[in-house]
Order: C-alpha cells, then structure tokens, then sequence
C-alpha cells in the first residue's frame, strides 16, 4: 500500500496474488535462484512474461538493481511481519470491524455513516488527490470488496469523483 496512513510499505493481499499467479510464480522463483532479466520467464510470450514482471513489481517481491535487473527484496517478509493490526476494543463502531476490517456494515445509517468516514480520514489525506487504483489499494485494508466500499463513500457524500473518473478525493466539509 502506497502512501496510506494506516499500514506502510507492501500488502501482504498483493503478495498473496502475485504468488498464487503461476507465470509470476516462476518468474519469482527463477529471480530467487539468480537469473538475469532476458533470463527471466523466457519461455513465455512477451505480454505474460511482462505481465509476471510487472506484478511483482508491484507487489514488491522484487524490485531493480543499479544495474537495472530485478533481484528479490531482501525485506518484503519481513515487513510484512512487522504489519500488525490495531487491536479494537469492541465498543462503538469497533463492534463493525474485526481485526481492523470492515466484518459488517452498519443497518442504521447514521453509524454506517460514522464507520465510512472514520475508514476516509484514515485512508485518504484531505486535499490528496487519487486514481482508482490508488483508492482501491488503499481500501483494501479495511474491506475485499472495495468497490461497494468506495460506492457506499461517494453515495454518502464522502468521497468525490471528478466527472471523468479520473480522480478522486475527501469531501471534506469546511
């Protein structure tokens, strides 16, 4: 997760994704074991071979060298590791969240309204201006289903979406 509030660096969901993907799998595993970028998922056509890289890139399981090669993260578990969820006591809109996400969503809407808006002040700094990839990133942490989330935040006045889509930010009232 980039740039959230909550949790720093990668998220082990992203992880988990790029290694349940088989191409990026193996592409890992021959990164590990030494190889060199043209090395590197040769077998596979160049849209899937770049795909794999790309995904763990993004994941964060490899990154570049000086030399521009990709060489496995020497910290990503162990940062991962360090990511430990907030202990909610079980009051308030904690009784909503379990383990610091969304478990179920509010029936009365004033607290489903309360519950959005904490998880926005804690996700999105005012004035900062995101992509929906970004957003969705940064959502992750607090539901699975980030898109109902992000709709239940721009159907409650939350969250702006610029008309084209582009972009996205707090509402914040003034």
């Amino acid at each position: 997760m980039t740039g959230g509030t909550r949790l720093s660096g990668p998220h082990w969901r992203r992880v988990m994704a790029a290694l349940a993907n088989n191409d990026a799998r193996t592409a890992y595993a021959q990164i590990v074991l030494g190889a060199r970028l043209l090395d590197v998922a040769a077998d596979l056509n160049d849209h899937r071979r770049n795909r794999a890289i790309a995904v763990l890139l993004e994941s964060g399981l490899v990154e570049r060298n000086a030399a521009n090669e990709l060489e496995a993260s020497e910290a990503i578990f162990r940062d991962l590791l360090t990511q430990q969820p907030r202990r909610q006591a079980q009051t308030g809109l904690a009784r909503f969240m379990r383990l610091g996400r969304i478990e179920r969503y509010p029936a009365n809407m004033a607290e489903r309204r309360e519950l959005l808006a904490w998880i926005v002040s804690e996700a999105i700094e005012p004035g900062e201006h995101l992509t929906e990839k970004q957003v969705n990133e940064r959502l992750l942490s607090y539901a699975d289903d980030v898109v109902m989330l992000r709709r239940y935040m721009i159907d409650f006045g939350l969250l702006v979406r610029t008309p084209s889509g582009s972009s996205y930010s707090r509402h914040d009232e003034t």
